[in-house]
């Protein structure tokens, strides 16, 4: 019974409390809900929309016939990007709906055996990537294009089109880097491995019905982002074991002199191997000397977010699951166990489970098949460098021979002016 009269004391109290101070709680509350509700609604679903109110154009780059360049130029052209940031005033995000920086969607394209680069850029910045680009390879061509998924269905799946899809996410923390392409090396020459070439191979062999999109949005992140992972920086060079000792050893310690504390001086036992006095090269192993040297070189690059998004589709007659595994497996080449990895986020996989499992995958494949048409942001992001970008998305090297991919037409010079004529 005196549980039950405290529990009812402790509920008229609570009562009171809230019937004299209401008319301050329930504004606070109500005003973050709508402030919430209120961006939702300018950002995307007012006729006056900033964000609806965008103009875009769809660029695809042919990249020219030999490339004697590596991936490595292509850091330019993202950095170059960055020069679309921009800061809104409170009217800015409030009324217009103007509070996400300027986005772009990298698309890479298997179309039945044919792979194409394209990008989504707003018609205002279309200048810009033709000036990036052209600056970093003079013989490329920037053709404009309409959508080209507006060709599909509208719904899929259907009576005849079936697909499979993912976001991917990261497995360690997103200020740790994948695999870039100065890691891919052949050992005995020394002659860089074109990472590009994995997936230009896939893509090429999709055979009549079948479609492969690999799509990068990118939002470039202003460049005070980059201190919110000085943690993960300073843990770094802390080391791992130092990580556990922080936590498991100093319990020991405290529960092993317990009892001698009741009679004696404490002493803590010291770890020297974690010493934070000595010098680097002894307090790290060599992965840990080189999972911090890279994160540290990632977290000094113009970062972007990213949603990195594969879809699948084709034809019913004419579908097959073993082009997903294959796409899945070049993707995989960019993953080092000892640093970070890219995998298909559960959520977003187009799977249903025990019950009602067709239904559910099919709401699922809607659900990505649109967002990718929407060049949505929605759900799991990762964040890379431009370095990162670099290796994901670049024109292949003159050593990929790949008849898949559309390649610039070697051009004809013209004559010299100003000839003799005899």
């Amino acid at each position: 019974m005196n549980n039950v009269s405290g529990i009812n004391l402790i509920l008229k109290t609570s009562g009171e409390v809230f019937y004299y101070t209401w008319w301050i709680l329930l504004p606070i509350m109500f005003y973050f809900i709508f402030q919430i509700l209120w961006k939702d609604f300018v950002a995307a679903y007012s006729p006056n929309s900033w964000h609806l109110s965008q103009k875009w154009t769809y660029l695809e780059l042919v990249p020219p016939r030999d490339i004697e360049r590596g991936p490595k130029i292509m850091e330019n052209i993202f950095s170059g990007i960055t020069g679309v940031l921009t800061s809104y005033n409170t009217f800015g995000e409030y009324i217009e709906g103007a509070f996400w920086h300027d986005r772009f969607s990298l698309e890479l394209v298997g179309d039945q055996g044919k792979v194409h680069f394209y990008i989504r850029v707003q018609k205002k910045y279309k200048k810009l990537i033709e000036a990036q680009v052209y600056a970093q390879y003079p013989d490329a061509e920037i053709l404009e294009f309409p959508d080209y998924t507006q060709g599909f269905p509208k719904i899929i799946p259907n009576k005849f089109w079936d697909l499979w899809g993912t976001d991917f996410e990261f497995v360690a923390e997103e200020a740790i880097p994948i695999k870039t392409y100065d890691k891919f090396e052949e050992s005995v020459t020394g002659e860089m491995i074109d990472p590009i070439a994995a997936f230009l191979e896939v893509l090429g062999t999709l055979e009549p019905g079948q479609h492969a999109w690999l799509q990068y949005i990118i939002q470039p992140l202003p460049e005070p982002a980059n201190k919110k992972y000085e943690p993960v920086v300073k843990r770094l060079k802390e080391g791992e074991t130092a990580k556990s000792r922080s936590i498991l050893g100093d319990l020991a310690d405290v529960f092993t002199n317990i009892f001698n504390g009741m009679f004696s001086k404490v002493e803590f036992n010291e770890d020297e191997d974690n010493d934070e006095s000595q010098p680097l090269e002894f307090r790290l192993s060599p992965i840990e000397k080189e999972r911090l040297k890279i994160t540290e070189e990632k977290v000094g690059q113009n970062l972007f977010s990213t949603k990195m998004r594969l879809v699948y589709l084709g034809r019913r007659e004419n579908f097959d699951r073993v082009n997903v595994s294959a796409i899945i497996g070049a993707v995989k080449q960019f993953n080092d166990l000892n640093m970070n990895q890219v995998k298909p986020e559960e959520t977003t996989k187009t799977y249903g489970k025990i019950f009602l499992a067709e239904p559910r995958a099919n709401f699922r494949k809607r659900k990505i098949y649109n967002r990718y048409i929407n060049r949505s942001m929605d759900g799991p992001k990762v964040v890379f460098s431009v370095k990162e970008l670099a290796t994901l998305f670049h024109f292949p090297d003159i050593n990929v021979k790949s008849p898949s991919i559309r390649k610039v037409e070697s051009k004809l010079g013209a004559a010299p002016s100003n000839l003799p004529i005899k």
